[in-house]
């Protein structure tokens, strides 16, 4: 009985193992929520089957995740309000081998969209989404929604502003009409299981995360104190801890007094940079914050401010804010009262803004990825830095003797950041470069721009460049300029950096700035290899054959594996099958994806081993098909509706999604199947994701048997 009982088990598991389509573990509904005249929430439910999971609008991660998308129709009696909020328990998790955080939401999430009308209507649009388990991420899909409200009292307001609609033509850039798509793929009530989701959407989003995200909220308090120590060593505050400090402890009638009103003023200096990261909170909403680090409008205006910081560090110009502004505060700045003191610590925070600006810019930019929260961390913490130093020097005033005095050393504090500035400014520019394909960036132009930049940076701080603020080294006895050894160490440290980087041009991985500088994918030469997709030729066992379609495009994204080994890969099924003819070769498809986590693993894990490259290179001929592919939109008679994926195929990756769902009746990333250039599978299944270098060999090999049986 054991045995039949096993073998049935076995019968189960083979036939489990075989290449499927994975049903969409997704159930949507839709509801209209009155919350009062014309005024409604629009509620989308999610219920997630076990197991599965939907990212956060903040995905985290190495900014290649894909959140959810809602885009509304323009109507002209439909207003959106505000931005579309996510309800339920989020959780945040650090994968091994990923990047960062990543947030997510499992089995129960809702969506709140908010709306005025001016009557009875119809509010429709699209919804993207992306769902994953432990091991796989199934294609973006995009779908549509419909909403009918029909007890919205009639508006007689005959006249239309552009303010009446702004709202959904915002919400609506991008998608002009609704894909004829019927909602019967989503639940149009209400499941029972959905009560959960209703429980859900009553908790904020900082409930799930208790357990993990203050980890990140602690990187944001940490990096906040540290920026704001090292604005203290700036010429503007610096020179003002002895003056100040000295004020509340000789001029005030008992050292008590002057030690309280002391306490006050840094107190006071930490609730303004409180309130600013409130303000900042309020303002641009937490949600909005968080997108701005994946945008690359929001990345190209930080690029600018970065720059313009850089630039006035450097001496070009100052930074300050009008004159009148200290004016004002100065003149109710006094050590009588409270309110005093705490327009002390303003005069402070705004005199100071020339040189804490480019400070205050790398917070806003960190703390946009701790929610609503982290700029209240970030800009506390900021201010926390620049007071305990005034606090400190009250309570023990007797060190002030020992404070180095200002001097050129201040102005060298400001040129070093400035150079600091620069190589940031490149990565935000970076960020832009990649998110629209401009390849302006590359990684060893990025590269050789941060080499040049550490060079600099040593030499000056050799003395041997001097800019505009700068005065003479200090002298000896002897009256020679020197050196002093904290000076000499960050010109060392500097250097050092450089040459570090000088590798990296020709293909190393610089695994300590890997984070930083834009991915291999970008790079044209490695040295030891044949080179990248973009410039193939003359690679092994190709015979001059180099891909053409879309490498424009997508060579940016092929694995790091394939630049360092001179991999070549095809990125058109059509064209890979001819090359396929005219070598003889068997053809390798292989499903993947941009944004596929496991495709990355099986490439650095897999691909990378010695045995598996060579037989890669030499005896198949590889296409890569990206199912997540956006980025070229098919000629408009190419377009067609797929009954499998019940949408319409618009882009080069549906094509690709439909091709592997009709072709192979499988739907998942990674997937890798083999054929010959007569459209015959050379084995029976295809290959997921299996880390396995010996199981994957052995698969190859079977193939190429049957290859060589069917072409002898």
């Amino acid at each position: 009985m054991k045995r039949i009982l096993f073998l049935f088990a076995a019968l189960l598991f083979t036939v489990a193992t075989q290449a499927q389509i994975v049903k969409d573990p997704t159930n949507w509904s839709f509801e209209v929520k009155k919350k009062g005249d014309n005024k409604y929430d629009l509620v989308f439910k999610l219920k997630l089957a076990e197991h599965w999971h939907i990212w956060s609008f903040n995905p985290g991660g190495d900014g290649l995740l894909v959140p959810p998308r809602f885009k509304f129709n323009p109507n002209k009696d439909v207003k959106i309000v505000g931005k579309t909020s996510e309800n339920g328990n989020k959780i945040s998790k650090d994968f091994d081998g990923e990047e960062g955080l990543e947030h997510y939401f499992e089995h129960n999430v809702s969506y709140i969209q908010s709306v005025e009308v001016k009557g009875n209507t119809k509010v429709a649009g699209t919804y993207t989404y992306q769902v994953c388990d432990e091991s796989q991420c199934l294609p973006p899909k995009t779908k549509s929604f419909s909403f009918d409200i029909t007890d919205a009292v009639a508006v007689n307001d005959t006249t239309k502003t552009d303010a009446d609609t702004a709202g959904s033509a915002m919400a609506a850039a991008g998608t002009d009409t609704v894909q004829d798509q019927p909602a019967a793929s989503v639940a149009q009530t209400a499941a029972p299981a959905d009560k959960d989701a209703d429980k859900d959407k009553s908790k904020s989003d900082g409930n799930g995360d208790n357990k993990v995200i203050p980890e990140s909220l602690w990187m944001i308090f940490l990096a906040g104190l540290g920026a704001g120590l090292a604005a203290v060593v700036t010429p503007c505050i610096y020179s003002m801890i002895p003056i100040t400090v000295s004020f509340f402890t000789k001029k005030v009638s008992s050292r008590s007094q002057g030690l309280k009103y002391a306490l006050v003023y840094s107190l006071s200096i930490i609730i303004i940079f409180a309130i600013l990261g409130m303000a900042i909170t309020a303002i641009f909403g937490g949600n909005a914050l968080n997108n701005l680090s994946t945008n690359w409008i929001a990345n190209l205006f930080f690029f600018a401010v970065f720059l313009i910081f850089a630039f006035s560090f450097l001496g070009a110009f100052e930074l300050t804010l009008p004159s009148s502004w200290t004016n004002k505060i100065g003149s109710k700045s006094n050590a009588n009262s409270y309110g005093g003191i705490f327009f002390m610590a303003l005069t402070l925070v705004i005199v100071s803004f020339s040189c804490t600006s480019a400070f205050i810019g790398g917070i806003a930019v960190l703390a946009s990825k701790g929610g609503r929260v982290g700029p209240l961390v970030g800009f506390s913490s900021f201010g926390l830095g620049i007071a305990l130093p005034f606090a400190l020097f009250a309570m023990f005033p007797s060190y002030l003797k020992n404070l180095e005095k200002p001097g050129g050393w201040q102005n060298a504090v400001k040129v070093t950041l400035g150079f600091v500035e620069l190589g940031l400014a490149l990565k935000f520019l970076s960020n832009a470069d990649l998110s629209r394909g401009w390849r302006l960036l590359d990684r060893e132009i990025f590269i050789a721009i941060w080499v040049i930049l550490a060079i600099l940076l040593g030499i000056y701080l050799l003395g041997k460049l001097r800019f505009k603020h700068d005065s003479e080294l200090p002298k000896n006895h002897f009256g020679v300029e020197y050196l002093g050894v904290p000076r000499l160490l960050l010109a060392l440290s500097a250097l050092a950096f450089a040459v570090y980087l000088i590798p990296g041009m020709w293909g190393a991985p610089l695994k300590a700035v890997s984070s930083f500088v834009p991915p291999m994918g970008t790079q044209d030469f490695i040295i030891g290899s044949g080179g990248s997709t973009a410039a193939a030729g003359g690679h092994d066992g190709l015979d001059g054959i180099k891909p053409v379609k879309f490498v424009d495009k997508l060579a940016i994204y092929e694995p790091e594996v394939a630049k360092k080994y001179g991999l070549v890969t095809f990125f058109d099924l059509e064209e890979a099958k001819a090359a396929a003819k005219k070598l003889n070769k068997p053809l390798m498809l292989d499903f993947t994806g941009i944004n596929c986590i496991n495709c990355r693993k099986m490439e650095g894990q897999v691909w990378s081993d010695p045995q598996v490259m060579k037989m890669l290179k030499e005896d198949f001929v590889i296409v890569s098909l990206y199912c997540d592919f956006d980025g070229e939109v098919l000629p408009e008679a190419e377009q067609y509706d797929s009954k499998i994926l019940g949408a319409r195929v618009v882009t080069v990756g549906d094509k690709n999604e439909d091709f592997q769902a009709t072709r192979f009746n499988s739907n998942t990333q990674p997937y890798y199947f083999f054929i010959d250039e007569n459209d015959v599978q050379l084995h029976p299944k295809g290959y997921q994701y299996d880390p396995s270098v010996s199981k994957f060999i052995q698969h190859l090999n079977e193939v190429k048997a049957k290859y060589k049986s069917l072409h002898p």
